[in-house]
């Protein structure tokens, strides 16, 4: 595995490069890897955040903001593919936009995008950001979730400054 200029550190066969602002975590094997980074991720976020999710079908968006939201006292978190977007109250009020489906960025106007992301007593996670990424505002960070071929994930986490 490439350095790239990171400190590498090893903890559970899982591989990750820190910096700054960047960590990259590779040669995940299992759900329960996934569940502590997005629970690491999540106790850094804060009320105003916003967070990008990008990645391919399949790779683990969703479970990473299930996952991630529990740290907020949201116990059922759901896929808002066909909703589009969900709302969860926990102990912190959370926005979970899933824009796979959407066709045209008017239709993110049409149902108040602007609105949801504007809420500064929010943090709100979108899957698929990278589909319209002109309707989006600067966001706090973005998480890149793939799914390799030989059925192993990376994760790259980026703060935005």
């Amino acid at each position: 595995m490439t350095n790239l200029g990171y400190a590498k550190v090893s903890n559970n066969n899982i591989n990750f490069f820190v910096n700054m602002e960047k960590q990259r975590f590779s040669n995940i094997k299992t759900e329960e890897a996934t569940k502590r980074i997005a629970r690491d991720f999540a106790s850094r976020l804060k009320k105003g955040d916003i967070v990008l999710l990008e990645g391919n079908l399949g790779a683990g968006k969703t479970f990473f903001v299930k996952e991630a939201v529990k740290s907020f006292a949201v116990d059922e978190a759901a896929s808002p593919t066909f909703s589009i977007v969900n709302e969860y109250d926990g102990n912190v009020k959370i926005y979970h936009f899933d824009f796979y489906r959407i066709k045209k960025e008017r239709e993110l106007y049409d149902i108040g995008i602007d609105e949801y992301l504007s809420d500064e007593e929010a943090i709100t996670f979108i899957e698929w950001a990278e589909l319209f990424p002109n309707a989006l505002p600067e966001y706090s960070y973005l998480v890149k979730i793939l799914l390799l071929k030989n059925g192993l994930r990376e994760i790259t986490i980026s703060k935005k400054d």
